[in-house]
C-alpha cells in the first residue's frame, strides 16, 4: 500500500470516527458521538463528507421503536485509512529523536 495524506480523512473528528470505525464492522451512531465528545450535529457534518467521499456507508433500523444510524467504513475507506495512518506513519518516522536529556522537561 503506497502511503497517501488524505484530507478529508485527516480533520480530528473524522481521524477519529475513521479510527474507530477501522476496528469494528459497524457502530451506532450515538456511541460514535460519545466516544469523540461531539454534538450530534457535528457528528453528521463529518460523516456526511465521510459518505460523500465514498469512505462510510450509513445505514437507518427502527430498533425498539426508534430510528438508529449505523455507520460502518467501506473497502474504500478502509483503503484510504490505512493508506493516511501509513503516511502519518511515514511523516513521524522522518522526525529526528532527541537525545537523552535535551528534550522538554515541563
Amino acid at each position: 500500500m503506497t502511503p497517501v495524506f488524505d484530507p478529508v480523512i485527516h480533520a480530528p473528528g473524522r481521524l477519529q470516527i475513521c479510527a474507530i470505525l477501522s476496528s469494528v464492522d459497524d457502530a451506532e451512531f450515538a456511541m460514535i458521538r460519545d466516544a469523540i465528545k461531539v454534538s450530534d450535529s457535528v457528528l453528521s457534518k463529518h460523516l456526511k463528507q465521510l459518505e460523500e467521499a465514498g469512505y462510510v456507508k450509513l445505514t437507518k433500523q427502527a430498533e425498539n421503536g426508534r430510528q438508529r444510524t449505523w455507520i460502518a467504513l467501506t473497502a474504500k475507506g478502509r483503503k484510504a485509512f490505512a493508506a493516511h495512518v501509513a503516511e502519518l506513519n511515514r511523516l513521524a518516522a522522518l522526525t529526528a529523536p532527541v537525545p537523552m536529556g535535551q528534550g522538554f522537561s515541563g
